[in-house]
């Protein structure tokens, strides 16, 4: 009888101590929300917020009823969205908790040898290669290529014109740049045809992995393949050049992946990463710059004394180019309000909507759980539109850029950060301001379409292209 008393009380003992503990230590779980249908998810949700233009609003009232962290599914897997300046650093330099990843369908449309889908050393070796290409030293060499396209676009599609519709040109724009710099492709049959698949692969890169005939989907893979066709000949063709000592190795991205070589003479990239990641690049320096310039476009119409001032910081580096000279480093280097302009263009309307990571391992964060293999999912306006970050935030206000160094870390982030921060940055910066440069010191403009809303699929793209009237100067 005390022997089964004793028993009883250390039984209950060792119950009462792990109640103790359990309420001093509270029970780690996965973070609130739903996961919706299965495999669909909240996809659908999302993507018709995106074209409607209330996605951001849909993912901020998301983060008011849920928090900071909340699971949801996205698609075809389970997701935890998160938001803020913690979270952003979470995302951009984790390498070892988090990998990159996107979406099934960005992979499957893209290739899963492109920087989007590397980590570790295959990462870093990749982003070494194309930053022999991109890095500006080496882009201060293309100025002048880039500025050959800008006239030869101008005089195609803008002089004589009383109208034009702004985005689809500057699309034109950057692809023939594109093509230029990138695969020294001359103008001709075979440069139309790339666009016109290139084109189709980039519809369905958001979207539920449904590989169904006649679907978005569909049709993006069936031209991601007759892209990487294209490019697996171009390739073919530019190797035999090199070999026959024709091309020179630094003439283009092509020939300078080519050109690199490990200590035995063999090319230390293969045509499968070349393949993935000049599609990654295409896609990257076609669509972000086009949108940002036609914003840019946008608001130059909206306010004035913007305008103004963009004009006078362009004719003052117009006047010092001697005739038939090209822009040169130096007088990028002096568009600094241009530039800061730029700046808060990426931070009203950023062209990337957000983007994913997969967990390597079980992380806790801010209280909850994110199981291992799970993404996670970042939304670029939720801090760029955070009135305790920028000071009333829906004003577009380019003094905020003034002095970069004042704006916190992991808060701006149109191009990543971090270690993840994008390696075609400078070459869009370069893109954009000397087309901005041209478009300014010779053209006057003013709106068709007082409609200030766009949509995203998944870029953004106002409304009607951005019409607008023209007047050469």
């Amino acid at each position: 009888m005390a022997i089964s008393l004793l028993l009883s009380l250390f039984i209950l003992s060792i119950f009462f101590l792990v109640i103790r503990k359990r309420k001093r230590q509270p029970t780690k779980r996965v973070p609130p929300g739903s996961l919706g249908i299965p495999f669909i998810g909240q996809s659908l949700d999302l993507l018709w917020a995106m074209r409607a233009n209330t996605a951001e609003k849909w993912m901020s009232d998301r983060a008011k009823k849920y928090g900071p962290v909340s699971k949801m599914s996205l698609f075809g897997k389970p997701t935890v969205f998160i938001h803020g300046q913690a979270a952003n650093k979470l995302v951009f330099a984790s390498d070892g908790k988090l990998s990159n990843h996107q979406t099934e369908s960005v992979r499957m449309i893209l290739g899963d040898r492109c920087l989007l889908e590397l980590n570790g050393e295959d990462h870093k070796r990749i982003r070494k290669a194309l930053a022999l290409f991109l890095k500006p030293d080496s882009l201060k060499n293309y100025i002048g290529k880039i500025e050959e396209e800008i006239s030869i676009h101008l005089e195609m599609h803008w002089v004589g014109k009383t109208e034009v519709k702004v985005l689809p040109l500057m699309k034109k724009l950057t692809f023939d740049i594109i093509c230029s710099l990138l695969f020294g492709l001359e103008r001709g049959a075979r440069r139309d045809e790339l666009v016109q698949y290139f084109q189709e692969m980039i519809e369905g890169m958001w979207s539920i992995p449904f590989n169904i005939p006649f679907t978005r989907f569909n049709r993006s893979l069936k031209a991601s393949l007759r892209v990487q066709k294209m490019l697996k000949k171009l390739i073919s063709e530019k190797r035999t050049q090199l070999a026959k000592g024709g091309e020179s190795s630094n003439q283009d991205l092509i020939t300078c992946l080519l050109g690199i070589r490990g200590a035995h003479g063999e090319e230390v990239i293969s045509e499968d990463e070349i393949i993935h990641n000049v599609m990654l690049i295409m896609v990257a320096g076609y669509d972000t710059s086009s949108v940002l310039i036609t914003f840019i476009v946008r608001v130059l119409a909206n306010y004035s004394n913007v305008h103004e001032a963009v004009l006078k910081e362009q004719e003052e580096i117009k006047k010092g180019i001697s005739y038939g000279c090209f822009l040169t480093w130096e007088d990028l280097g002096k568009m600094k309000y241009t530039w800061e302009v730029a700046m808060e263009t990426l931070r009203m309307v950023p062209p990337i909507f957000g983007g994913f990571r997969e967990t390597l391992e079980e992380i806790e964060y801010q209280g909850y759980i994110i199981p291992k293999g799970w993404q996670v999912f970042w939304v670029t306006s939720m801090t760029h539109m955070d009135d305790n970050i920028f000071l009333e935030p829906s004003k577009f206000d380019p003094a905020r850029f003034e002095n970069p160094a004042s704006i916190p870390p992991y808060v701006y982030v149109p191009f990543g950060g971090g270690a993840r921060i994008c390696p075609g940055y400078e070459f869009a910066k370069i893109e954009t301001l000397v087309t901005i440069h041209y478009l300014v010191t010779r053209f006057n403009w003013k709106l068709c379409c007082s409609n200030n809303s766009f949509k995203r699929d998944p870029m953004p793209e106002p409304t009607h292209g951005l019409p607008i009237k023209i007047t050469p100067k």
